[in-house]
């Protein structure tokens, strides 16, 4: 038999199972201090609305803030048949303050207090925290963007050579897909900040409750407008789990080009001792398990994601049990984003480049491409030049030589555009300042792509 009193109409004890998966204390400790700042608010606004005489309101703020240092401190007991934090602060507070605790309750729902309430106070202040961790990385990523400018390694297509590039372009890349990241945790948290308190279990309120006073207290933007959708509505929560898998797919991304410019074959970078780990079996190895684990991250994320959604799926209108799912998705997203997106930000700051190695792979086929460009400026069409430079890959092969080797005769017999002025082409350094156009590999390009990206740092840390 369970510890706990059926409640209601309902004789007996709960069944012990049943109670194991009702109880949701065990995930939702994390809420007590949210829980406590809009039992205050929740205790002001009975007290304007005459429920509540002030030597109550006082007698109960001073109970309330007793159990916060209880909290703080973590010595707030929790007893087993304790639903949840809400019942254990409310527990807590009646052995504090006696049964004017009781008067806490007039009028407020545990559905709107925990289950949406606290949930989103927890939200608007798990972003700040982590928007600013992701705008460490960013800004992690573009400072040595712009300390490495002048570092030229090959860009990828399906992993093969494709044509070079800065290594400032490539950690730029990823730090502007962070940037819309950043923007949607900022749109996300306008949303979040709406407060559902006052909404009663689905009807509303009918003590008169000052709900422009519990939003001034919890520092919200704006109140529900319909009380049963304020207790249904979980939007926020499928928005911010769907902007964490794409911010953990940017993240993955990421990771897996780290791993591969770290492999042996390609030795582009190397990663911090700190952040690896070696082989007893196999000493010569040196496993990047700091982006092995950001990687697989991704997938615990989406899980959530998913588990949520079809949580939601089959939901009638207003409150149902199922709903208890939500907090433990939320606060596992939130953990997993604060510890990933410091090691990524550990990662990159530690990062060493190994430019000889990048310089060795830059091998002159990478110049190909250059090489139609230069017929096509000529005023051969596109496919015709390919088709040319093809050819002149395939003699240089036959003769066992790179492409950049071929005398000119042999660029003439494949076409008679080819001039003295071909040599140019074979320049790396050439290859990558032709891209001036906006948002390109050029220097000129890139010193104005870091620019652009700390003045949207600047904004994107106000929104924060």
């Amino acid at each position: 038999q369970g510890d706990k009193h059926l409640g209601g109409k309902l004789t007996g004890s709960m069944d012990p199972i049943l109670e194991i998966l009702t109880s949701s204390i065990a995930i939702d400790q994390r809420l007590a201090d949210v829980d406590i700042q809009s039992s205050v608010a929740y205790a002001k606004a009975l007290e304007k609305a005459s429920i509540l005489t002030k030597p109550e309101l006082e007698k109960i703020l001073s109970g309330l803030e007793k159990i916060s240092e209880e909290v703080s401190k973590g010595v707030l007991v929790v007893n087993k048949s304790d639903e949840d934090i809400h019942t254990a602060i409310e527990r807590r507070l009646k052995e504090l303050i006696g049964d004017v605790a009781g008067k806490l309750s007039i009028g407020r729902s545990t559905n709107e207090q925990v289950v949406v309430t606290d949930l989103k106070l927890l939200m608007k202040n798990s972003i700040s925290v982590v928007s600013t961790h992701l705008l460490q990385l960013i800004k992690t990523l573009v400072e040595r963007a712009a300390i490495e400018i002048d570092v030229i390694l090959p860009g990828y297509t399906h992993l093969q050579k494709a044509q070079p590039i800065r290594w400032s372009q490539f950690l730029l890349s990823h730090a502007v897909a962070l940037t819309r990241d950043s923007e949607r945790l900022g749109e996300i948290k306008k949303r979040v900040n709406i407060l559902p308190l006052g909404s009663g279990a689905l009807a509303g309120n009918p003590l008169d409750i000052d709900r422009e006073l519990l939003r001034s207290e919890l520092d919200c933007a704006s109140i529900t407008l319909n009380s049963m959708d304020a207790i249904s509505d979980r939007d926020s929560v499928v928005e911010l789990l769907s902007v964490a898998t794409l911010l953990m797919l940017h993240l993955s991304k990421l990771a897996e080009d780290l791993i591969i410019y770290s492999t042996s074959e390609f030795g582009l970078v190397t990663i911090s001792d700190a952040l690896t780990t070696g082989s007893i079996l196999m000493p010569q190895k040196k496993n990047p398990i700091s982006l092995e684990l950001i990687r697989s991250k991704t997938g615990r994320v989406l899980g959530r994601l998913v588990s949520i959604i079809m949580v939601l799926k089959g939901l009638p209108s207003t409150f149902s049990k199922d709903l208890q799912e939500d907090k433990e998705a939320v606060i596992d997203v939130v953990d997993t984003l604060t510890a990933v997106l410091q090691l990524a930000t550990a990662v990159i700051s530690t990062l060493q480049i190994n430019k000889e190695n990048m310089e060795k792979a830059l091998t002159p086929e990478i110049l190909s491409s250059d090489l139609a460009l230069y017929l096509v400026r000529k005023g051969m069409p596109l496919r015709q030049a390919s088709t040319a430079v093809v050819k002149a890959v395939h003699l240089a092969e036959t003769k066992g030589i790179t492409i950049n080797n071929l005398t000119l005769e042999d660029l003439k017999s494949i076409s008679p555009l080819f001039a003295s002025d071909v040599s140019q082409v074979f320049s790396i350094v050439n290859s990558v300042e032709q891209n001036t156009a906006a948002g390109g590999t050029a220097k000129s390009s890139v010193t104005t792509q870091i620019e652009q990206l700390r003045e949207l740092l600047k904004k994107l840390k106000e929104q924060a």
